[in-house]
């Protein structure tokens, strides 16, 4: 699924507050970081992001900007917005805490296996299965991302809840990109991931060597148990490799979207104090 940020950056306050300032940056980051496809660098980003957000959420001028909206509609779709980002999140991190608990249950299998497929070959199918049912999941909530994604397009007047959706939209569009990651859903991942299956049967140190060009951990491993007779002894060491591998990156990832869920929840309460008073 490809992924593109719709900021209209000149929407945003002309005489603005420096933590809008703050806010145009990371904005710009986040377009520069999704370009280069770092999912890491855009989590990290729309930390920064929601940082700044909850600052202007905490000015007066902001406050009391929103509590005047004359249209309190588009305020309330803000409220929305937030509880809509958080329910994206939690299904992100729902989705990377079922992935790293079936590459565990993987890797102990390999570190148990002595002589007998039986358990390996069972623990594999285990992990297809789960992989099989992470895409479900998140093939589902991609088709109401993107409807959320249109809610985002509409035309605002107001400057604050004109700023405010287009964080919306960006925070949107990150997660877009990275369910498609867990999702391995991206072309070229497809096309390297068969053409890893034929270096497993080759030597250990030659296709270990050239996977390290291999970007997506989740492709690689999904690629490495598409065909089950490729799984011989002398693969078991790059597939451990991935393997951890994998697991670290799902290790990272939980740990942004954890801090950044923090961030979010704050900024959901600050806007839910405003609209209250």
């Amino acid at each position: 699924m490809a992924a593109s940020f719709h900021v209209r950056s000149n929407s945003l306050p002309t005489k603005s507050h420096p933590f809008t300032s703050e806010v145009e940056e990371t904005l710009s980051r986040l377009r520069s970081s999704q370009a280069a496809s770092n999912i890491g660098h855009i989590i990290n980003g729309l930390q920064d992001l929601h940082d700044c957000v909850d600052k202007i959420l905490q000015l007066p001028l902001t406050q009391q900007a929103l509590s005047q909206v004359s249209n309190r509609k588009l305020v309330d779709e803000l409220v929305n917005g937030s509880l809509r980002i958080l329910d994206i999140c939690s299904i992100a991190q729902n989705a990377l805490l079922q992935s790293k608990q079936s590459v565990q249950g993987l890797q102990s299998a390999l570190r148990r296996r002595k002589g007998d497929e039986t358990e390996l070959t069972s623990e594999i199918k285990k992990y297809l299965a789960s992989r099989k049912a992470v895409k479900k999941t998140i093939h589902k909530a991609s088709g109401n991302l993107e409807g959320m994604e249109n809610k985002c397009l509409s035309p605002l007047n107001e400057k604050h809840v004109s700023m405010l959706k287009e964080v919306e939209e960006v925070t949107f569009t990150a997660f877009e990109s990275l369910l498609s990651l867990v999702a391995d859903r991206s072309t070229g991942s497809m096309l390297s991931g068969f053409s890893l299956v034929s270096k497993l049967i080759r030597p250990k140190r030659i296709a270990c060597q050239e996977d390290k060009n291999d970007i997506n951990e989740f492709g690689k491993v999904d690629a490495a148990l598409i065909d089950l007779k490729t799984i011989k002894s002398y693969n078991i060491f790059c597939l451990q490799n991935q393997l951890k591998e994998l697991e670290s990156s799902i290790q990272y990832l939980e740990e942004g979207l954890e801090s950044l869920s923090r961030r979010l929840i704050k900024s959901r309460v600050s806007l839910l104090n405003i609209l209250s008073n």
